[in-house]
């Protein structure tokens, strides 16, 4: 079955993700950022704070977007956060020395906004620490908002905004394209989801183990650098389903 219009719209398609969320006041105002742009998929991982979608503070601060509270779940882990999903995005200020491509925000946009078949996630994490390595590590692209280099601090809210308004700019521009966007130029397959990706990460791992290619106790840097590879590659179901494939292949051999 084709899907419909509304189906691939982005703003259907996107979820917001919050990862460890210290203050229910900021729940409330990605909240508010997210309606006022229309997205409405708020998901909240592990959040710090006492009742961050019905604290007094995360209502006031919702200003008016209570239907996006009352609709945003709350989950135990990324992994979780991210079922359904076949790509993500970490947001930071902070690059990485092993990270996956650094896109702008208005990079990511255009790309998701004409993908359809994609079921994306932005991740923002905490407001003191950020994002921790391994997620970030885990997404498609590391997303990196352009800021004055002397003060380039953006609060959790801020960075939702930001990205919200540009992927609607690109949602709006793009949505008579969308359902045909590089119809009938070459092959494309279904993009892996991001629990194919990591079950795949997992799988290679262990038969690099399996051979002594990969050295279980001083791992060094090897798996983080071939994540950083993968992800710019934007995998594909069937792509994953090889790896997996020549993985067991490895595995059996040293059997």
């Amino acid at each position: 079955m084709n899907p419909t219009e509304t189906d691939i719209s982005l703003f259907k398609r996107l979820r917001f993700v919050l990862v460890e969320t210290s203050r229910a006041g900021n729940v409330g105002s990605v909240a508010r950022a997210m309606k006022t742009m229309g997205f409405s998929e708020l998901v909240l991982v592990a959040p710090r704070c006492e009742q961050p979608l019905t604290d007094p503070e995360a209502v006031a601060f919702a200003s008016g977007a209570i239907d996006v509270l009352e609709g945003a779940r709350i989950v135990g882990s990324v992994a979780e956060a991210l079922e359904g999903c076949n790509f993500a995005a970490a947001v930071s200020a902070r690059l990485r020395e092993f990270s996956p491509p650094v896109w702008t925000p208005r990079e990511f946009s255009a790309h998701v906004a004409l993908s359809a078949d994609l079921r994306p996630a932005l991740i923002l994490g905490n407001e003191r620490v950020g994002l921790p390595n391994d997620i970030v590590a885990g997404c498609n692209v590391l997303i990196n908002i352009p800021a004055n280099p002397a003060y380039s601090s953006l609060n959790l809210s801020q960075a939702a905004q930001v990205l919200a308004y540009e992927c609607r700019l690109a949602a709006e521009g793009d949505a008579s394209q969308a359902s045909r966007t590089q119809a009938g130029v070459g092959f494309q397959g279904e993009a892996a989801s991001m629990a194919q990706i990591e079950g795949m990460y997992a799988h290679l791992e262990e038969a690099l183990v399996a051979i002594g290619f990969l050295n279980a106790d001083n791992p060094k840097k090897l798996m983080p650098r071939l994540k950083r590879l993968f992800a710019r590659t934007q995998l594909e179901t069937e792509e994953v389903n090889i790896l997996r494939g020549i993985a067991r292949h490895m595995q059996k051999r040293r059997e």
